[in-house]
């Protein structure tokens, strides 16, 4: 498969880059071309970020999985689509062909109509990291329902909650997980955050770690029986097919939830048609991608990095995905690279968080394997620091591998703002420059564009790209005031950058309510709120700190008017609750307790004052004089942890 559109030197991108912006329509219209598309569009774009409003391919008629998975059959129906490597080295690797592919989507859309989900059904999936993950998203968007993949950290509440939101009346799961040396108990987490819960028909239960679960009837089946039901179905004389929905450019794809600055996470929703092409357009030219390349992205799929860059992209452009179902520590700090050197991977995708980790365990680890195979790394997920890029580029790169620093959202669908791998220049730290289709600009805090170069301030982007969120689920007012109501006109994406002297951009940070904790988004309201649920607990409050593996930490200032006889054990009491409500990703690093929290007479919290105590600075904290009771910073000060 060639890709017309793929990028190839600098100036390549300048002209692409020119005409994306000159000509959106124009330049979107001609990739969009090499799609299967049952209908045409009769627009390209039509869009106003007032409302806001974005609609791409107006008029289209698509189904995805026919980019994806049909159009590949004739010509590499016996390649790999996905390589499963599994949590243990010693267990047997599963290679799933695009025609075996085809086979396993078709059987899950199958099983999902024989169990009542229709088009437009929103189906919550919460699975480990297994190829049949990615069947059921797949056999998802086949049939035309909405999935909403949660991510397998997440406690009992976090689902219920998103539940809940999305009003999901299936769920597909899997007894439970392995990850590294842990077994996640998943089946019996979904009873829990079943227990009241009306409007859920059925549980579909893949079989991956033997736990004895509890089966209830009429609502829980067995995965490996529907499936069974469903091949004789779906296969006849050894053709297989099941019919793709029609859907309309429009419709939605998935929904994926993400914290924002208020307590309650928010559903993003993805549509089929603009999606499908920024993904693929984003994963050939970031990576460059080429044919027979073994593309490994380590995400979990439970996040948007998952969807994007190991399902639709890299399956609409016919790669070989990689999925991994482990951690990078076990059975041992070496094992990103043993699966390297095992599959001669071309492109390694990971977070800055995972690259530190290793870092801390010395090259022992590296040496030994064999790493020559690759030819791009890339990072994602949160800014990389420059002592990371510089051992990443090093010893993992062997300095002939070019560095991806990619910089996007959950709420972007793909890949913002990086250089292209070996294409256009890089520079340790930054992403550098944006896609074509991509207009980002600073602003100060009154939204008007710092221009030049050498110059800082918020990021917005201008104009809509294909894959941009076009509403939070069920709550179109909460996607217009989280991200269109900051600046007018501009999509706000809640991060500070700077643009050097060549015009290079680097991502400074959140300037909202939210951390950026292992390259996971976290309000601090949703930590704040679930410390809350404490019995003793009266007010809590949380800020981020510089950490020297997950790039932030979580610090929690706790007021406590509870039985308080051994602070390490309250500590730890606290630290359940957050385990429980949220999950353990949540869970603070430092609890700080103290009587009081430095507030301005109108009752707002100082975030700026224990920010900067948090971070070590307890000299500059500007005027103290308007609080409540200045003598509470001192105390804050004196109890710094």
């Amino acid at each position: 498969m060639n890709y017309p559109y793929q990028i190839k030197t600098f100036e390549e991108y300048q002209s692409a880059y020119k005409r994306s912006v000159e000509d959106p329509e124009g330049f979107w219209a001609e990739i969009a071309e090499h799609f299967v598309w049952r209908k045409k569009w009769d627009k390209v774009l039509e869009w106003n970020f007032t409302e806001p409003k974005v609609e791409w391919f107006k008029g289209a008629k698509l189904n995805i999985t026919e980019s994806l998975i049909d159009r590949h059959l004739a010509t590499k129906g016996n390649d790999p689509a996905f390589i499963w490597e599994p949590n243990n080295p010693e267990d047997r690797t599963r290679v799933v062909t695009y025609n075996r592919l085809h086979k396993r989507v078709c059987q899950v859309a199958q099983m999902l109509k024989n169990n009542g989900v229709k088009k437009g059904d929103r189906v919550c999936i919460y699975m480990g990291m297994v190829p049949e993950l990615a069947y059921a998203v797949l056999g998802c968007a086949r049939i035309g329902a909405i999935h909403s993949v949660i991510f397998g950290g997440f406690s009992a509440q976090s689902i219920a909650d998103r539940l809940e939101d999305a009003k999901a009346e299936f769920i597909i799961t899997c007894d439970g997980a392995y990850r590294g040396a842990k077994d996640i108990p998943l089946k019996s987490v979904i009873d829990d955050a079943l227990i009241g819960n009306k409007v859920v028909k059925r549980v579909i239960v893949f079989t991956r770690t033997r736990t004895p679960i509890s089966m209830l009837k009429g609502r829980d089946v067995w995965w490996e029986d529907e499936m069974e039901h469903a091949e004789h179905q779906v296969e006849k004389d050894g053709i297989v097919s099941f019919p793709a929905e029609e859907m309309d450019a429009e419709d939605p794809l998935f929904i994926l939830y993400t914290s924002g600055s208020t307590g309650k996470p928010k559903g993003v929703v993805h549509t089929c048609a603009g999606y499908m092409v920024y993904t693929n357009y984003t994963f050939i030219n970031t990576f460059q991608y080429k044919p027979e390349d073994v593309h490994f992205c380590t995400a979990d799929i439970g996040w948007i990095t998952g969807h994007s860059y190991i399902v639709y992209g890299p399956l609409s452009a016919g790669a070989t995905s990689l999925m991994f179902e482990g951690v990078p520590t076990w059975p041992d700090a070496g094992r990103f690279w043993s699966i390297v050197d095992k599959y001669k991977v071309n492109i390694l995708y990971t977070a800055p968080t995972a690259i530190r980790s290793l870092m801390g365990f010395g090259l022992g680890p590296v040496h030994g394997h064999d790493l020559s195979s690759l030819t791009t790394l890339g990072t994602v997920g949160e800014p990389i620091n420059e002592e990371a890029w510089h051992w990443y580029d090093e010893h993992i790169g062997k300095k002939k591998s070019p560095i991806v620093d990619t910089w996007w959202q959950t709420e972007t669908g793909g890949i913002l703002i990086s250089n292209l791998a070996g294409v256009t220049p890089s520079k340790p730290t930054y992403a550098t420059l944006p896609l074509p289709g991509v207009q980002p600009i600073l602003v100060d805090e009154n939204g008007k564009e710092i221009e030049g170069n050498n110059v800082s301030g918020n990021l917005c982007i201008k104009a809509p790209w294909p894959s941009i969120l076009r509403t939070t689920y069920g709550d179109h007012e909460r996607c217009r005031l989280n991200y269109f109501s900051t600046y007018e006109n501009l999509y706000f994406t809640g991060d500070g950058a700077l643009r050097d002297e060549n015009g290079f951009y680097r991502i400074t940070g959140r300037v909202d309510d939210v951390l950026n904790v292992s390259g996971h988004r976290i309000g601090t309201a949703e930590v704040e709120n679930a410390i809350n649920m404490h019995a003793g607990v009266v007010e809590s409050a949380v800020v981020g700190y510089p950490h020297e593996v997950k790039g932030q930490g979580i610090y929690a200032y706790v007021i406590f008017n509870g039985r308080h006889n051994d602070e390490e054990l309250t500590r730890k009491d606290i630290l359940q609750t957050v385990t429980r409500i949220i999950g353990p990703i949540a869970k603070p690093d430092k609890i700080q307790f103290v009587s009081g929290l430095p507030k301005t007479r109108s009752g707002k919290i100082m975030r700026r004052i224990l920010r900067k105590i948090a971070e070590g600075e307890t000299q500059n904290l500007g005027d103290t004089t308007t609080l409540l009771d200045p003598a509470v910073v001192d105390e804050i000060k004196n109890g710094r942890i």
